[in-house]
């Protein structure tokens, strides 16, 4: 399966890309699958199951779904219009969904929140359903939101777990592995980054895809600047005090003082890093990087790079955001990118091991050494779980996302220092998160069932 690193990087609303962007885009496919049937339909209805019933709420899930079955798709979110139309929609007890017309859907009775063992197919399962004027299904469809935005039918959920074992991708390097992609390096003498351009342009143009790489850096980029400017308080009852004004005015104003210590550099990063998850706990525009949770880690890393480090050009940024998007790649094909199936691991985890993997390409790592970073950067994520409190995308997601940068830049760093030969392989790495994921309790996976989000008092 090629996945594009406009798959792995989407522009989308915060606070979560499984809990929110998946159920949105579900329920905006389950109206095109409505328009295309036969029926008639009168009334809507939507059950959550999982993870997506236990952390919902605090992930805006009920909201998306609403949202979605209105017509709303991530890409084109309208925050103004979206807050109109929830509130006709709760006072009539009616969508008016486009090109179906007004249907019956009572927020109160007709989203339902299932509690109970989740859907076989994945941690995050919801089933959207038509009825008739009589209140009998006459269409239902089951979706699994699988992480970072991806939605898949349960047809198409089974229908995945066969293929990853046939063919390949009609791409020029179709690796599948961190081994393969070091071996086709070798052969081809090509860079990660360019193997993966020459698989992207298999399925659209130079000018489109720099265009869209410029886009997402674009959306990145104003996302860290927005956060730095706003100050207040995040919604959702925590009372969470955004952070990233106050450091970034405290840290301008210490700007060529004596007195500042090396160390401080790493609060740039955390700072860049927490402005982009403030943000995204705010319901804001962010780039999934390969998830919401996750969001603030490669554009920390971007933005240190390029402010901070001496020769950084934007004309490499493709490079970077390339070459992520492989690393990314191989960890959602073997693994996960899904808080609710694996842990953090898989998501910060991931988004460290991404960064790490960029920035060494333009620093000018080889093949060998960006793999290093990588694998170096993830290792030290394993076993790390999901327990956010209240299920919001706040504690501890938003200062984790700042420690996820500074462990990648540590680990490009590493790698650098080093000729690409170590001991445990990006592979093994992955294999082994795949595996810490399997094991770990339902508790630790996005259900805010324990950890901190038991333990920390929630008002």
């Amino acid at each position: 399966m090629f996945l594009s690193v406009f798959d792995m990087f989407k522009v989308g609303i915060g606070p979560s890309s499984s809990h929110t962007m998946g159920p949105m885009v579900a329920a905006a496919r389950f109206l095109d699958t409505l328009r295309a049937s036969p029926f008639h339909a009168h009334g809507l209805r939507a059950n959550l199951h999982g993870s997506l019933a236990f952390t919902g709420v605090g992930h805006a899930t009920d909201r998306a779904t609403i949202l979605g079955l209105a017509g709303f798709v991530p890409e084109t979110y309208d925050a103004e219009k979206a807050e109109k139309t929830l509130a006709a929609i709760k006072a009539d007890k009616v969508i008016d969904a486009p090109g179906l017309g007004k249907l019956r859907f009572d927020p109160g009775a007709d989203l339902i929140f299932d509690y109970g063992p989740a859907l076989p197919g994945h941690a995050n399962g919801m089933v959207i359903k038509a009825i008739d004027a009589q209140g009998d299904v006459i269409l239902q469809e089951t979706y699994y939101s699988i992480g970072g935005g991806f939605v898949l039918t349960a047809d198409e959920q089974a229908e995945s777990g066969s293929k990853k074992a046939k063919g390949r991708a009609d791409v020029p390097y179709p690796f599948e592995s961190a081994a393969e992609m070091l071996e086709m390096a070798r052969a081809s003498g090509l860079t990660i980054a360019a193997m993966k351009r020459a698989n992207e342009l298999r399925y659209r143009s130079a000018a489109d895809l720099d265009a869209g790489i410029a886009r997402l850096w674009q959306v990145m980029s104003d996302c860290i600047d927005r956060g730095m400017a706003r100050d207040g308080i995040l919604p959702g009852g925590l009372k969470v005090r955004r952070r990233a004004k106050g450091i970034h005015d405290a840290l301008m104003a210490e700007r060529g003082l004596n007195m500042t210590a090396p160390h401080t550099i790493n609060d740039w990063m955390s700072l860049y890093a927490m402005a982009v998850n403030e943000e995204n706990a705010a319901g804001g525009q962010v780039v999934t990087a390969p998830t919401n949770g996750a969001a603030g880690v490669v554009p920390a890393v971007i933005r240190y790079w390029l402010d901070h480090v001496p020769g950084a050009s934007r004309t490499q940024l493709g490079d970077f955001l390339l070459t992520a998007a492989a690393i990314g790649g191989l960890c959602k094909h073997n693994a996960s990118i899904s808080g609710a199936e694996c842990g953090c691991q898989a998501e910060v985890g991931s988004a460290a091991a991404m960064a790490a993997a960029g920035l060494a390409a333009v620093l000018g790592g080889s093949p060998e050494q960006v793999e290093n970073a990588a694998e170096i950067a993830l290792e030290h994520h394993l076993g790390m779980t999901c327990d956010p409190v209240k299920g919001l995308v706040q504690v501890p997601c938003i200062e984790r996302n700042g420690l996820g940068a500074i462990k990648a830049v540590s680990a490009a760093s590493l790698a650098m220092r080093g000729d690409g030969q170590h001991l445990v392989s990006l592979d093994v790495c992955i294999e082994t998160m795949r595996q810490t994921g399997k094991d770990m309790h339902e508790k630790y996976k996005e259900t805010s069932l324990g950890g901190l989000a038991v333990n920390v008092p929630n008002c």
